[in-house]
């Protein structure tokens, strides 16, 4: 008998929580780009609302990057760093990847939109 109450409430559990990945799952926010230099926030910007293309230009000591925003999308287009890995990534609309610019401290990652990853991502 115990068993059958320990399996249930296992069940009930996993049904509950099923049911509230998928209502929150169902969400339509837009995605927000969050800039970061070294841990601090820069700029947050809600890329749904973003209606013609815009750039930033990003400098202090630890060096210049340049940000693209369009609608929907970001990329970094220059950078003062010497290996240019942040601005041959190119565009990102999601949470999968963020951009990295390890030698000027910059961070592009882009939260909410549906598109994250997170812990329960297989």
């Amino acid at each position: 008998m115990r068993t059958k109450v320990i399996v249930f409430l296992l069940a009930a559990a996993v049904a509950v929580s099923a049911g509230a990945l998928l209502l929150r799952g169902g969400q339509t926010e837009n995605p927000v780009a969050r800039i970061t230099r070294d841990g601090v926030l820069l700029e947050e910007i809600d890329l749904g609302r973003v209606a013609k293309p815009y750039s930033l230009a990003l400098e202090d000591e630890s060096g210049g990057n340049t940000v693209l925003v369009e609608p929907g999308r970001i990329r970094v287009t220059e950078a003062s760093c010497p290996d240019q890995v942040c601005v041959n990534q190119g565009w990102i609309d999601s949470g999968a990847v963020p951009i990295i610019c390890l030698p000027n401290k910059l961070m592009i990652e882009i939260v909410g939109g549906g598109g994250d990853l997170d812990g329960t991502a297989g």
